[in-house]
Protein backbone atom coordinates (compact mmCIF):
# COMPACT_ATOMS: atom_id res chain seq x y z
CA UNK A 1 0.00 0.00 0.00
CA UNK A 2 1.35 3.73 -0.85
CA UNK A 3 0.92 6.90 1.17
CA UNK A 4 -1.22 8.98 -0.19
CA UNK A 5 0.87 11.38 1.22
CA UNK A 6 4.24 10.62 0.07
CA UNK A 7 2.23 10.83 -3.93
CA UNK A 8 1.16 14.53 -3.06
CA UNK A 9 4.90 15.50 -2.17
CA UNK A 10 6.22 13.99 -5.33
CA UNK A 11 3.66 12.40 -7.96
CA UNK A 12 6.09 12.34 -10.97
CA UNK A 13 8.13 10.15 -8.45
CA UNK A 14 5.46 7.39 -8.56
CA UNK A 15 4.38 7.78 -12.36
CA UNK A 16 8.11 7.09 -13.22
CA UNK A 17 8.28 4.24 -10.89
CA UNK A 18 4.87 2.53 -11.92
CA UNK A 19 5.93 3.14 -15.09
CA UNK A 20 9.00 1.10 -15.51
CA UNK A 21 6.25 -1.16 -14.06
CA UNK A 22 4.65 -1.15 -17.25
CA UNK A 23 1.74 0.82 -16.33
CA UNK A 24 0.19 3.72 -17.30
CA UNK A 25 0.44 7.49 -14.76
CA UNK A 26 -1.65 7.27 -11.81
CA UNK A 27 -0.77 10.35 -9.90
CA UNK A 28 -3.49 12.54 -11.06
CA UNK A 29 -6.70 10.33 -10.45
CA UNK A 30 -5.29 9.45 -6.73
CA UNK A 31 -4.82 13.37 -5.88
CA UNK A 32 -8.12 13.76 -7.76
CA UNK A 33 -9.89 11.62 -5.32
CA UNK A 34 -7.88 11.98 -2.60
CA UNK A 35 -8.55 15.76 -3.25
CA UNK A 36 -12.59 15.58 -3.47
CA UNK A 37 -12.40 13.22 0.16
CA UNK A 38 -10.34 16.24 1.57
CA UNK A 39 -12.86 18.38 0.30
CA UNK A 40 -15.93 16.45 1.15
CA UNK A 41 -14.63 16.25 4.98
CA UNK A 42 -14.07 19.96 5.46
CA UNK A 43 -17.85 20.88 4.43
CA UNK A 44 -18.66 17.50 6.81
CA UNK A 45 -15.98 18.97 9.49
CA UNK A 46 -18.11 22.41 9.04
CA UNK A 47 -21.34 21.05 8.55
CA UNK A 48 -20.75 19.64 12.32
CA UNK A 49 -19.05 22.56 13.69
CA UNK A 50 -22.49 24.54 12.88
CA UNK A 51 -24.47 22.00 14.41
CA UNK A 52 -22.24 22.16 17.38
CA UNK A 53 -22.70 25.55 17.50
CA UNK A 54 -26.94 25.58 17.11
CA UNK A 55 -26.81 23.00 19.89
CA UNK A 56 -25.14 24.90 22.00
CA UNK A 57 -27.61 27.81 21.31
CA UNK A 58 -30.67 25.86 21.82
CA UNK A 59 -29.87 25.18 25.43
CA UNK A 60 -28.96 28.99 25.72
CA UNK A 61 -32.85 30.06 24.23
CA UNK A 62 -33.91 27.51 26.39
CA UNK A 63 -32.22 29.20 29.57
CA UNK A 64 -33.75 32.17 28.48
CA UNK A 65 -37.62 30.17 27.72
CA UNK A 66 -37.46 31.48 24.40
CA UNK A 67 -39.16 28.32 23.21
CA UNK A 68 -40.27 30.01 20.09
CA UNK A 69 -36.42 30.35 18.94
CA UNK A 70 -35.05 26.81 20.72
CA UNK A 71 -38.07 25.16 17.97
CA UNK A 72 -36.31 27.29 15.83
CA UNK A 73 -32.90 26.21 16.18
CA UNK A 74 -34.00 22.67 17.01
CA UNK A 75 -35.38 22.33 13.41
CA UNK A 76 -32.44 23.99 11.94
CA UNK A 77 -30.17 21.10 13.93
CA UNK A 78 -32.93 18.26 12.39
CA UNK A 79 -31.62 19.48 8.85
CA UNK A 80 -28.39 18.96 9.31
CA UNK A 81 -28.65 15.54 10.02
CA UNK A 82 -29.17 14.54 5.96
CA UNK A 83 -26.26 17.07 5.47
CA UNK A 84 -24.25 14.80 7.31
CA UNK A 85 -25.37 11.53 6.35
CA UNK A 86 -25.15 12.50 2.81
CA UNK A 87 -21.17 13.65 3.54
CA UNK A 88 -21.04 10.54 5.30
CA UNK A 89 -22.35 8.87 2.29
CA UNK A 90 -19.99 10.48 -0.25
CA UNK A 91 -17.12 9.90 2.12
CA UNK A 92 -17.07 6.18 2.59
CA UNK A 93 -17.86 6.17 -1.33
CA UNK A 94 -15.01 8.40 -1.96
CA UNK A 95 -12.36 6.56 0.42
CA UNK A 96 -13.12 3.13 -0.38
CA UNK A 97 -12.69 4.37 -4.04
CA UNK A 98 -9.01 5.75 -3.27
CA UNK A 99 -7.98 2.57 -0.63
CA UNK A 100 -9.16 0.26 -3.95
CA UNK A 101 -6.87 2.08 -6.45
CA UNK A 102 -4.16 2.36 -4.07
CA UNK A 103 -4.51 -1.49 -3.22
CA UNK A 104 -4.19 -2.33 -6.91
CA UNK A 105 -1.31 -0.41 -7.87
CA UNK A 106 2.47 -2.69 -7.11
CA UNK A 107 5.05 -1.51 -5.30
CA UNK A 108 8.08 1.10 -6.53
CA UNK A 109 10.97 -0.20 -7.52
CA UNK A 110 14.52 0.29 -5.93
CA UNK A 111 16.57 3.08 -7.35
CA UNK A 112 19.50 0.01 -7.90
CA UNK A 113 16.67 -2.30 -10.05
CA UNK A 114 17.19 -2.43 -14.02
CA UNK A 115 13.97 -0.99 -15.81
CA UNK A 116 13.48 -3.96 -18.13
CA UNK A 117 9.98 -5.59 -19.68
CA UNK A 118 9.98 -8.86 -18.73
CA UNK A 119 12.76 -11.70 -17.32
CA UNK A 120 15.07 -10.79 -20.19
CA UNK A 121 15.74 -7.13 -18.66
CA UNK A 122 16.82 -9.33 -15.27
CA UNK A 123 20.44 -8.73 -14.53
CA UNK A 124 23.05 -11.80 -13.12
CA UNK A 125 24.93 -10.94 -9.82
CA UNK A 126 27.02 -14.14 -9.83
CA UNK A 127 27.23 -17.67 -10.26
CA UNK A 128 28.63 -20.59 -7.65
CA UNK A 129 29.68 -23.82 -9.24
CA UNK A 130 30.06 -25.62 -12.60
CA UNK A 131 27.64 -27.23 -14.45
CA UNK A 132 27.96 -30.59 -14.11
CA UNK A 133 29.02 -32.57 -17.06
CA UNK A 134 26.26 -35.43 -17.39
CA UNK A 135 26.07 -37.26 -21.17
CA UNK A 136 22.69 -38.04 -22.21
CA UNK A 137 21.33 -36.51 -19.26
CA UNK A 138 17.26 -37.82 -17.98
CA UNK A 139 15.27 -34.93 -16.52
CA UNK A 140 13.68 -36.01 -13.42
CA UNK A 141 10.51 -37.62 -14.36
CA UNK A 142 12.40 -40.46 -15.96
CA UNK A 143 14.78 -40.83 -13.67
CA UNK A 144 11.84 -41.12 -10.80
CA UNK A 145 9.55 -43.64 -13.47
CA UNK A 146 12.70 -45.69 -13.54
CA UNK A 147 12.92 -45.80 -9.69
CA UNK A 148 9.00 -46.62 -9.80
CA UNK A 149 9.02 -43.55 -6.57
CA UNK A 150 7.55 -41.15 -8.62
CA UNK A 151 4.07 -41.50 -10.01
CA UNK A 152 2.04 -39.20 -11.61
CA UNK A 153 -0.41 -40.90 -13.28
CA UNK A 154 -1.76 -42.32 -9.50
CA UNK A 155 -1.70 -38.67 -8.20
CA UNK A 156 -3.79 -37.83 -11.25
CA UNK A 157 -6.57 -40.34 -10.51
CA UNK A 158 -7.35 -38.74 -7.29
CA UNK A 159 -6.58 -35.35 -7.51
CA UNK A 160 -6.34 -34.49 -10.96
CA UNK A 161 -2.76 -32.51 -12.85
CA UNK A 162 0.17 -31.30 -11.42
CA UNK A 163 0.33 -33.29 -8.64
CA UNK A 164 3.09 -36.12 -7.58
CA UNK A 165 2.89 -39.30 -4.89
CA UNK A 166 6.81 -40.28 -4.18
CA UNK A 167 7.26 -43.35 -2.63
CA UNK A 168 10.36 -44.89 -0.80
CA UNK A 169 13.50 -43.54 -0.63
CA UNK A 170 12.08 -40.57 -3.00
CA UNK A 171 9.71 -39.29 -0.36
CA UNK A 172 12.32 -39.76 2.41
CA UNK A 173 14.78 -37.61 0.61
CA UNK A 174 11.88 -35.13 -0.04
CA UNK A 175 11.78 -35.14 4.31
CA UNK A 176 15.16 -35.13 4.64
CA UNK A 177 15.81 -31.94 2.33
CA UNK A 178 12.71 -30.00 4.10
CA UNK A 179 14.68 -30.80 7.48
CA UNK A 180 18.04 -30.39 6.37
CA UNK A 181 17.00 -26.79 5.09
CA UNK A 182 15.08 -26.11 8.45
CA UNK A 183 18.52 -27.21 10.95
CA UNK A 184 20.72 -25.02 8.55
CA UNK A 185 18.55 -21.52 8.88
CA UNK A 186 17.74 -21.95 12.41
CA UNK A 187 20.64 -23.97 13.78
CA UNK A 188 23.54 -21.67 11.82
CA UNK A 189 21.58 -18.50 10.17
CA UNK A 190 20.00 -17.24 13.55
CA UNK A 191 16.04 -18.29 12.15
CA UNK A 192 13.15 -18.71 14.93
CA UNK A 193 11.15 -21.79 13.79
CA UNK A 194 7.62 -21.29 13.62
CA UNK A 195 4.90 -23.84 12.91
CA UNK A 196 1.79 -21.68 11.22
CA UNK A 197 -1.61 -21.79 10.51
CA UNK A 198 -2.21 -22.99 6.50
CA UNK A 199 -5.61 -21.71 6.35
CA UNK A 200 -5.76 -17.62 6.97
CA UNK A 201 -8.43 -14.93 6.52
CA UNK A 202 -8.97 -12.69 3.70
CA UNK A 203 -7.27 -9.79 6.21
CA UNK A 204 -3.42 -11.66 6.29
CA UNK A 205 -3.82 -12.70 2.28
CA UNK A 206 -4.42 -8.80 1.43
CA UNK A 207 -1.91 -7.90 4.02
CA UNK A 208 0.74 -9.15 1.72
CA UNK A 209 -0.33 -8.38 -0.85
CA UNK A 210 -1.98 -11.41 -2.64
CA UNK A 211 -5.24 -9.94 -2.52
CA UNK A 212 -6.83 -8.16 -4.14
CA UNK A 213 -4.86 -8.86 -7.59
CA UNK A 214 -4.04 -12.61 -7.37
CA UNK A 215 -7.48 -14.43 -5.96
CA UNK A 216 -7.38 -16.66 -8.98
CA UNK A 217 -3.78 -17.97 -8.06
CA UNK A 218 -4.76 -19.13 -5.02
CA UNK A 219 -7.58 -21.71 -3.49
CA UNK A 220 -10.31 -20.59 -1.63
CA UNK A 221 -12.60 -22.68 1.13
CA UNK A 222 -16.26 -22.14 1.58
CA UNK A 223 -16.34 -20.67 4.64
CA UNK A 224 -14.12 -17.62 3.67
CA UNK A 225 -10.69 -19.04 4.12
CA UNK A 226 -7.46 -19.29 1.98
CA UNK A 227 -5.27 -22.06 1.66
CA UNK A 228 -1.77 -20.15 1.94
CA UNK A 229 0.52 -19.82 -1.27
CA UNK A 230 3.28 -19.72 0.66
CA UNK A 231 4.52 -19.80 4.54
CA UNK A 232 5.19 -16.09 3.83
CA UNK A 233 1.62 -15.47 4.25
CA UNK A 234 0.98 -16.56 8.08
CA UNK A 235 4.85 -15.09 8.93
CA UNK A 236 4.58 -11.83 7.73
CA UNK A 237 1.04 -11.37 9.54
CA UNK A 238 2.51 -12.60 13.09
CA UNK A 239 3.52 -8.87 13.25
CA UNK A 240 0.14 -7.57 11.89
CA UNK A 241 -1.08 -4.31 14.02
CA UNK A 242 1.61 -4.47 16.11
CA UNK A 243 4.03 -1.88 17.34
CA UNK A 244 7.36 -3.63 18.03
CA UNK A 245 10.42 -2.56 20.14
CA UNK A 246 13.02 -1.56 17.56
CA UNK A 247 15.82 -3.49 19.95
CA UNK A 248 13.86 -6.74 19.53
CA UNK A 249 14.30 -6.51 15.59
CA UNK A 250 15.67 -7.75 12.91
CA UNK A 251 12.64 -11.13 13.59
CA UNK A 252 14.17 -13.70 11.28
CA UNK A 253 11.36 -16.45 11.16
CA UNK A 254 11.57 -19.43 9.30
CA UNK A 255 8.64 -22.59 8.31
CA UNK A 256 8.69 -25.35 6.65
CA UNK A 257 4.95 -26.24 5.20
CA UNK A 258 3.18 -27.26 2.36
CA UNK A 259 1.94 -24.57 -0.35
CA UNK A 260 -0.85 -24.66 -2.34
CA UNK A 261 -1.15 -22.46 -5.82
CA UNK A 262 -3.85 -22.44 -8.51
CA UNK A 263 -1.14 -21.90 -11.12
CA UNK A 264 -4.33 -19.97 -13.22
CA UNK A 265 -1.71 -17.49 -14.58
CA UNK A 266 0.80 -20.48 -15.89
CA UNK A 267 -1.45 -22.10 -18.12
CA UNK A 268 0.14 -24.15 -20.19
CA UNK A 269 3.41 -24.12 -18.53
CA UNK A 270 5.86 -26.53 -17.01
CA UNK A 271 2.81 -29.20 -17.72
CA UNK A 272 5.23 -32.40 -16.94
CA UNK A 273 7.06 -32.96 -13.84
CA UNK A 274 7.36 -31.53 -10.13
CA UNK A 275 8.67 -27.76 -11.67
CA UNK A 276 5.01 -26.42 -11.30
CA UNK A 277 2.37 -28.06 -8.93
CA UNK A 278 -0.77 -27.48 -7.21
CA UNK A 279 1.03 -28.63 -4.10
CA UNK A 280 4.38 -28.01 -2.92
CA UNK A 281 6.80 -28.14 0.11
CA UNK A 282 8.78 -25.14 0.42
CA UNK A 283 11.18 -23.88 3.61
CA UNK A 284 10.41 -19.80 3.44
CA UNK A 285 12.83 -16.85 5.38
CA UNK A 286 10.64 -13.76 6.83
CA UNK A 287 12.34 -11.05 8.03
CA UNK A 288 10.72 -7.77 9.84
CA UNK A 289 13.30 -5.18 10.48
CA UNK A 290 14.01 -1.54 10.75
CA UNK A 291 14.00 0.83 7.74
CA UNK A 292 17.75 1.83 7.73
CA UNK A 293 18.90 -2.40 7.81
CA UNK A 294 16.06 -3.91 5.45
CA UNK A 295 18.94 -3.25 2.46
CA UNK A 296 21.70 -5.37 4.38
CA UNK A 297 18.88 -7.81 6.10
CA UNK A 298 18.11 -8.47 2.32
CA UNK A 299 21.83 -9.30 1.16
CA UNK A 300 22.06 -11.40 4.25
CA UNK A 301 18.83 -13.42 3.26
CA UNK A 302 20.03 -14.29 -0.22
CA UNK A 303 23.26 -15.60 1.67
CA UNK A 304 21.03 -17.85 3.69
CA UNK A 305 19.13 -19.16 0.79
CA UNK A 306 22.15 -19.80 -1.33
CA UNK A 307 24.09 -21.49 1.65
CA UNK A 308 21.55 -24.42 1.39
CA UNK A 309 22.76 -25.06 -2.71
CA UNK A 310 26.37 -24.94 -2.38
CA UNK A 311 26.26 -27.29 0.88
CA UNK A 312 24.60 -29.51 -1.65
CA UNK A 313 27.18 -28.60 -4.48
CA UNK A 314 24.26 -27.59 -6.62
CA UNK A 315 25.56 -25.13 -9.36
CA UNK A 316 23.62 -21.90 -9.72
CA UNK A 317 23.70 -18.49 -10.12
CA UNK A 318 21.66 -15.32 -8.44
CA UNK A 319 20.07 -12.83 -10.41
CA UNK A 320 18.83 -9.18 -9.67
CA UNK A 321 15.13 -8.96 -11.81
CA UNK A 322 14.42 -5.89 -13.91
CA UNK A 323 11.61 -3.90 -12.96
CA UNK A 324 9.05 -5.81 -15.27
CA UNK A 325 9.56 -9.05 -13.54
CA UNK A 326 9.39 -8.56 -10.31
CA UNK A 327 6.59 -9.52 -7.82
CA UNK A 328 3.55 -7.52 -6.99
CA UNK A 329 5.15 -6.57 -3.54
CA UNK A 330 8.33 -6.34 -3.83
CA UNK A 331 10.39 -3.36 -4.25
CA UNK A 332 13.54 -5.40 -5.15
CA UNK A 333 14.18 -8.91 -5.33
CA UNK A 334 17.05 -11.89 -6.38
CA UNK A 335 16.28 -15.03 -7.45
CA UNK A 336 18.53 -18.07 -7.37
CA UNK A 337 18.68 -20.14 -10.08
CA UNK A 338 19.67 -23.52 -10.09
CA UNK A 339 21.06 -25.69 -12.87
CA UNK A 340 19.08 -28.50 -14.32
CA UNK A 341 21.25 -30.86 -16.61
CA UNK A 342 18.03 -31.93 -18.98
CA UNK A 343 16.98 -28.30 -19.69
CA UNK A 344 20.83 -27.17 -19.99
CA UNK A 345 19.65 -23.66 -17.97
CA UNK A 346 18.86 -22.53 -14.73
CA UNK A 347 15.98 -22.73 -13.24
CA UNK A 348 14.07 -20.77 -10.13
CA UNK A 349 14.59 -22.34 -6.86
CA UNK A 350 14.21 -19.65 -4.48
CA UNK A 351 12.93 -15.62 -4.68
CA UNK A 352 14.22 -13.19 -2.15
CA UNK A 353 12.14 -10.17 -1.84
CA UNK A 354 12.38 -6.72 -0.09
CA UNK A 355 9.42 -5.49 0.52
CA UNK A 356 10.20 -1.69 1.88
CA UNK A 357 6.99 -0.67 3.91
CA UNK A 358 4.74 -1.88 1.50
CA UNK A 359 3.25 -5.19 3.25
CA UNK A 360 3.60 -3.37 6.79
CA UNK A 361 1.36 0.02 5.56
CA UNK A 362 -1.36 -2.96 4.85
CA UNK A 363 -0.98 -4.63 7.80
CA UNK A 364 -0.42 -1.60 9.78
CA UNK A 365 2.78 -3.35 11.61
CA UNK A 366 5.27 -0.91 13.18
CA UNK A 367 7.96 -0.34 15.36
CA UNK A 368 8.98 1.87 18.21
CA UNK A 369 12.10 3.32 19.33
CA UNK A 370 12.90 3.52 23.58
CA UNK A 371 12.23 6.31 24.73
CA UNK A 372 10.51 7.55 22.15
CA UNK A 373 6.46 8.56 21.47
CA UNK A 374 5.88 8.23 17.56
CA UNK A 375 5.98 5.16 15.45
CA UNK A 376 7.00 3.94 12.17
CA UNK A 377 5.98 1.19 9.96
CA UNK A 378 8.53 -1.64 9.70
CA UNK A 379 10.31 -3.11 6.65
CA UNK A 380 9.15 -6.41 5.63
CA UNK A 381 11.33 -9.13 3.57
CA UNK A 382 10.76 -12.80 2.51
CA UNK A 383 12.74 -15.09 0.61
CA UNK A 384 12.47 -18.85 -0.19
CA UNK A 385 15.11 -21.56 2.09
CA UNK A 386 14.41 -23.19 -0.60
CA UNK A 387 11.82 -24.89 -2.39
CA UNK A 388 12.08 -28.48 -1.79
CA UNK A 389 10.44 -29.66 -4.59
CA UNK A 390 12.58 -28.11 -6.89
CA UNK A 391 15.41 -28.93 -4.97
CA UNK A 392 14.73 -32.36 -5.09
CA UNK A 393 14.20 -32.65 -9.10
CA UNK A 394 17.80 -30.45 -9.01
CA UNK A 395 19.46 -33.24 -6.90
CA UNK A 396 17.87 -35.66 -8.81
CA UNK A 397 18.80 -34.61 -12.57
CA UNK A 398 22.92 -33.38 -10.78
CA UNK A 399 23.61 -36.77 -8.95
CA UNK A 400 22.06 -39.36 -11.46
CA UNK A 401 24.31 -41.84 -13.13
CA UNK A 402 24.28 -43.89 -16.10
CA UNK A 403 22.42 -46.78 -14.26
CA UNK A 404 19.62 -44.12 -13.14
CA UNK A 405 20.66 -44.10 -10.02
CA UNK A 406 20.76 -41.24 -7.67
CA UNK A 407 23.65 -40.14 -5.01
CA UNK A 408 23.32 -38.60 -2.05
CA UNK A 409 24.85 -35.55 -0.99
CA UNK A 410 27.02 -35.52 2.17
CA UNK A 411 25.38 -32.91 3.59
CA UNK A 412 22.31 -35.19 3.53
CA UNK A 413 24.04 -38.43 4.70
CA UNK A 414 22.99 -37.22 8.49
CA UNK A 415 19.18 -37.01 7.53
CA UNK A 416 19.35 -40.59 5.54
CA UNK A 417 21.62 -42.38 7.85
CA UNK A 418 23.29 -45.85 5.72
CA UNK A 419 21.54 -44.73 2.12
CA UNK A 420 24.49 -42.92 -0.34
CA UNK A 421 22.38 -43.54 -3.27
CA UNK A 422 18.66 -44.29 -4.42
CA UNK A 423 18.12 -47.22 -6.72
CA UNK A 424 21.29 -48.67 -5.07
CA UNK A 425 22.86 -50.99 -2.48
CA UNK A 426 22.64 -49.64 0.85
CA UNK A 427 26.10 -48.63 2.45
Amino acid sequence: MHDIRAIRDDPEAFDRAWASRGLEPQAAELLRLDAELRRVLTEAQEAQAIRNDLSKRIGQAKAKKDEAEAQRLMAEVESFKAVLAEGGAKEAALRSALDAKLAALPNAPDCDVPVGEDEHGNVEARRWGEPFAIPNPKDHVDLGAGLGMMDFEAAAKMSGARFVVLRQELARLERALGQYMLDLQTQEHGYTEVSPPLLVRSEAVYGVGQLPKFEEDLFRTTDDRWLISTAEVALTNLVREEIIDEEELPLRLTALTPCFRSEAGASGKDTRGMIRQHQFYKVELVSITTPEESQAEHERMVECAEAVLKRLELPFRTVLLCTGDMGFSSRKTYDIEVWLPSQGTYREISSCSNCGDFQARRMDARCKKAGEKGTRFVHTLNGSGLAVGRTLVALMENYQDEAGRIAIPQALHHYLPGLTHIGGRRA
